[in-house]
């Protein structure tokens, strides 16, 4: 961790001070955002193993599970018993000099406490109160518990995702919770802002199942449009044509044809067949969508004659999208990556260093300097001790 008696350079959220009382992805994702932005991070974790991420490993990075160092950094860790009277006295002094709480208990958990909403906006009413669940506090299924997992099959994403002849597949990372993360510190946001006009906080009702029914953008649409349950095109698009992963004779890549003029471009300039352009099967997009299987027929021996860097070096003097299929690994220590200085690292944690993707948003006026995510306990108490100093 920094050393506090260092302070960090300003960040557009500097002098926010946000009280964390989630765990595992969706809350802490949110949170660390704000931390990235410039918000004091007073993480509140359990006493004994803390976040369930720090146990979630292998791997391990610097002492820390790497599961946990992806969404915690740049915070503080203060341990309390939240079913202690002392760890509820203790929670509900900082919330009255709190500016943002955030947490992601089941429905009623807080509020058995004397930790909920009403109970911490009677003694700060300027307080942002944000509540991330499964399902929200209303409907149905308000009271269950959230996992992503669960949300991808809910939602139409796992139904939308995978090959034609195989099973619904979910997303290799958690974009439920991520997506919802990110709704939140948005939301989080907008009611700092309003509230400099109106001095008052308000409650956050932030729900995996919404945010990512919200998230299913284009396919949401057309499931609107058809009252049609979605078709799987493996890697391949439902409504553009050619925009898929196709096989060299070495390794695949992706095409990303996105319109009339980059697929005659393809024709002409890179497969040197002017004629597939004009062919009516092919010429406009909506008539390769209806032929997309007689196309790929085409294409598919044509790429697999030459290796993936003649078609890529091709595809890119033309001025058209194509990628290799990297791996994450390949994909971190990429010249572009490392261009953007999108990977950090802490040399002070807790076993070793450990690295970090760092936030992906680059401001006129540099972010403040990252700090490592902190072993259970680090750093908490002496952030605790500065906001109830100053209180007054």
């Amino acid at each position: 961790m920094t050393d506090e008696s260092t302070p960090r350079r300003a960040g557009p959220l500097t002098g926010v001070r946000v009280l964390d009382l989630s765990r595992v992805l969706a809350g802490p994702w949110c949170t660390q955002a704000l931390a990235d932005l410039g918000a004091e991070v007073l993480k509140i974790e359990s006493p004994g193993e803390g976040d369930e991420t720090r146990g979630w490993k292998p791997p391990s990075m610097g002492g820390l599970s790497a599961y946990f160092t992806c969404a915690n950094r740049s915070k503080h860790s203060l341990v309390v018993d939240l079913k202690q009277p002392d760890g509820q006295a203790l929670i509900r002094d900082l919330a009255k000099v709190a500016d943002i709480v955030v947490e992601n208990f089941k429905l009623g958990t807080l509020e058995r406490f004397g930790l909920g909403y009403a109970d911490l906006r009677a003694l700060n009413p300027r307080l942002i109160y944000c509540a991330i669940s499964g399902y929200g506090r209303t409907g149905p299924d308000a009271a269950r518990a959230g996992y992503d997992f669960l949300v991808q099959a809910e939602t139409g994403l796992m139904a939308a995702t995978g090959f034609p002849d195989g099973p619904p597949t979910k997303v290799g990372v958690a974009v439920s919770d991520l997506f919802t993360g990110l709704y939140a510190s948005q939301a989080i946001l907008a009611a700092l802002f309003a509230r400099e006009s109106t001095g008052q906080g308000q409650f956050i009702d932030v729900a995996l199942f919404d945010c990512q029914l919200a998230a299913m953008a284009n396919i949401a649409a057309s499931a609107l449009a058809t009252r049609a349950p979605p078709r799987r095109f493996g890697n391949a698009h439902p409504a553009i044509v050619p925009y898929e992963l196709f096989e060299a004779s070495d390794a695949p890549f992706v095409l990303a044809v996105g319109n009339d003029r980059q697929f005659r471009t393809l024709a002409e300039a890179v497969l040197g067949q002017p004629g597939l352009a004009d062919d009516p099967r092919f010429r406009r997009n909506s008539d390769r969508v209806m032929n997309r299987a007689t196309l790929r027929t085409e294409l598919t021996p044509r790429f697999r004659a030459e290796p993936q860097a003649f078609w890529l070096e091709l595809l890119h003097r033309a001025g058209l999208p194509a990628a290799a299929v990297r791996s994450t690994d390949q994909a971190l220590d990429s010249e572009q990556a490392r261009a953007r200085n999108l990977v950090h690292t802490f040399a002070d944690g807790p076993e070793g260093p450990i690295r970090v993707v760092f936030h992906p948003v680059r401001f006129e006026q540099p972010l403040p300097e990252p700090s490592c995510p902190p072993d259970l306990g680090q750093g908490g108490d002496a952030l605790a001790r500065r906001w109830l100093e100053n209180a007054g």
